[in-house]
């Protein structure tokens, strides 16, 4: 492995703190330290441009910042907390915590049932403690992992958090450091892992000061948020040891059980050993001195298995991977949408393909890029998938933000619902699906460059062009378009999303029923003769579901000797129109349109 070296600030007891930073071609750094008068300590330059110095009266809490060159001061960008929003100074954090999560040991990825989640709308605050105290919903709920949308420090309070140019700072607004830290030990407790997303491809525009230290940047590449960062050029080691450093962090000191990786084709690097993979034999190595799991999961539309591969096999050896194909399966035939990238997808013939074989695109030629895409992944365990029907990207990304609850039909939420949750794969709900949420999820900002706001509208209008969507984009600037996007969470006082939670509740006890069974190997899929019908069976676990896409009531005759129905949407205790139970014993099924009916082996 390449330079590895302790970056920013770090608090010891009785000793003080030392500041480190990177600024090669400074002449002079300084660290000033706020307060009723600042003082200003020299540091000493060391090997690759690295500035060391210790202030021994620097406590947790202490402000300060770093002068170049007796130029201007500028925040760490090591930063571990900005109090005061991202042109401010920085502050020194305590390393220690009381932890109270001694037993917690992370669980098989296999056991993940992940729920995508952003901080500044989950909850009513806001905050890392609004999550606390809804983590016993989502324990009830079924949930043994929760995804954080990033929460390194933006500009303002409102961002999806892609824009973070602190990638080792928690968010000021949502609680800081020790709010998270708070969060993370309750979900432990609560048996549920954390998952973090995290951002190693861009860093956001306003505040971003890492170019006034080093060449963070490189111009042999750009990225679709601007210039790509510095993993291949010269100095690029000590670019690459600042990621670096971060993921340990995570993972080390705040106890974060997996980081979800944004966008790793943007991850541009030429050199003999990629970034990831070298990220991944570091979080290797902590896992090793930790005597933990950690999972290192990407976010990837290149459909390339390299990335969890295993090294000695040529590949990155990274946990899993996010998977769109499946959700743009699924989305395609139950919504009908055929614009932008969706034009690749929408033949029932999919469902299945993807079922069995993950990547849809798997060396195929893609109409929509123009080009042939993708590697076959059949052989990759299942759990190295990560599925959907919605997330952010998808939602989101949307000019209007509609969740699937505004695109189709209250019935065919369930089938849908079963498609994620009864898969082989690894599933993942984005918040408030559970329940059917209305509200949508929309793009928010609060820059502060007048600018850049217009950029970003500008930008937006951009992406849509692609799609038939009807409509005038909410502004992401408008506080009104962040307080759009809250969740409700009213499903205890509305009967039918009550009851849609209850169903996704089901599912998801059967799913850890027979999670050890499940895998692709053991997995038939079918469509009957007119593909209004899917069939999906896990031979090994002894469960079969039969979905009906169609809007149309379908019979299908199956062999039902030694089943039992378990599950059946149409159920009136479901929220449905009442199932057609008397034709099971006739050994027909038909099943309601919208619908999906589940049959177990009996013991």
């Amino acid at each position: 492995m390449g330079i590895t070296r302790a970056i920013g600030a770090h608090y010891a007891q009785e000793e003080g703190t030392t500041f480190t930073v990177w600024a090669p071609a400074a002449e002079q750094v300084e660290v000033i330290i706020h307060g009723k008068s600042d003082q200003t300590i020299a540091l000493q330059r060391e090997a690759y441009g690295y500035w060391v110095g210790l202030a021994e009266d620097a406590k947790p809490g202490t402000r300060y910042t770093f002068k170049l060159d007796n130029d201007n001061k500028f925040p760490d960008p090591a930063s571990l907390s900005q109090p005061d929003g991202v042109h401010k100074a920085s502050e020194v954090v305590d390393p220690n915590y009381s932890w109270t999560d001694q037993n917690w040991k992370n669980l098989p990825l296999e056991e993940y049932i992940v729920y995508e989640l952003h901080v500044g709308t989950f909850s009513e605050e806001g905050t890392f403690a609004g999550i606390i105290n809804k983590l016993p919903e989502l324990k009830e709920l079924g949930i043994t992992a929760i995804e954080l949308m990033p929460i390194a420090q933006f500009p303002g309070k409102r961002n999806w958090g892609y824009d973070g140019v602190y990638p080792f700072a928690a968010q000021n607004s949502y609680g800081g450091p020790d709010g998270l830290r708070k969060l993370v030990d309750a979900c432990h407790n609560a048996g549920i892992a954390v998952v973090l997303d995290v951002v190693y491809n861009h860093l956001g525009p306003e505040g971003n000061y890492t170019s006034n230290f080093g060449p963070y940047f490189t111009d042999k590449y750009n990225t679709p948020w601007g210039a790509a960062l510095n993993f291949d050029d010269a100095h690029s080691d000590h670019v690459r040891n600042f990621f670096f450093q971060n993921a340990l962090m995570w993972l080390r000191d705040f106890h974060i059980d997996a980081l979800r990786l944004d966008a790793v084709h943007a991850i541009l690097d030429t050199g003999a050993k990629h970034f990831l993979q070298e990220l991944q034999e570091h979080v290797d190595h902590l896992a090793t001195q930790q005597n933990k799991l950690y999972y290192l999961i990407a976010e990837s539309d290149l459909n390339d298995v390299r990335l969890i591969d295993p090294i000695k096999e040529g590949g990155y050896g990274l946990a899993a991977q996010w998977m769109d194909d499946y959700h743009h399966a699924i989305h395609t035939i139950v919504t009908s949408e055929t614009d932008g990238y969706y034009a690749d997808f929408g033949k029932p013939e999919h469902l299945v393909k993807t079922l069995k074989h993950s990547f849809i695109y798997n060396g195929m030629y893609s109409e929509y890029r123009k080009r042939t895409i993708g590697t076959d992944a059949t052989i990759n365990p299942a759990k190295q998938f990560v599925v959907c029907s919605q997330n952010h990207d998808q939602v989101g990304n949307r000019m209007l933000g509609e969740r699937l609850t505004q695109l189709v039909s209250f019935e065919m939420l369930k089938p849908v619902a079963a498609m994620v949750l009864l898969s082989p794969y690894t599933p993942m709900l984005f918040m408030g699906e559970e329940y059917g949420e209305e509200n949508p999820f929309q793009f928010f900002v609060s820059h502060t460059d007048k600018d850049l706001v217009e950029a970003v509208r500008k930008g937006r209008k951009e992406e849509f062009k692609a799609f038939a969507w009807q409509g005038e984009a909410p502004d992401p600037q408008s506080e009104e378009t962040f307080n759009n996007s809250k969740l409700q969470h009213n499903y205890s006082n509305n009967k039918k999303k009550n009851q849609l939670r209850e169903f996704y509740k089901s599912l998801i006890q059967l799913r850890k029923s027979i999670v050890q069974k499940l895998s692709k190997e053991n997995l038939e899929a079918i469509l009957n003769d007119d593909e209004t019908v899917l069939r999906f069976t896990h031979t090994s676990a002894g469960l079969d579901c039969i979905i009906n896409f169609s809007k149309e009531p379908q019979t299908i005759a199956p062999e039902l000797k030694g089943w039992e129905v378990v599950l059946d949407s149409a159920d009136e205790k479901w929220g449905g129109p009442g199932s057609y139970s008397s034709n099971y014993s006739s050994g027909d099924i038909t099943l309601q349109p919208e619908s999906v009916i589940v049959l177990q082996a009996k013991a």
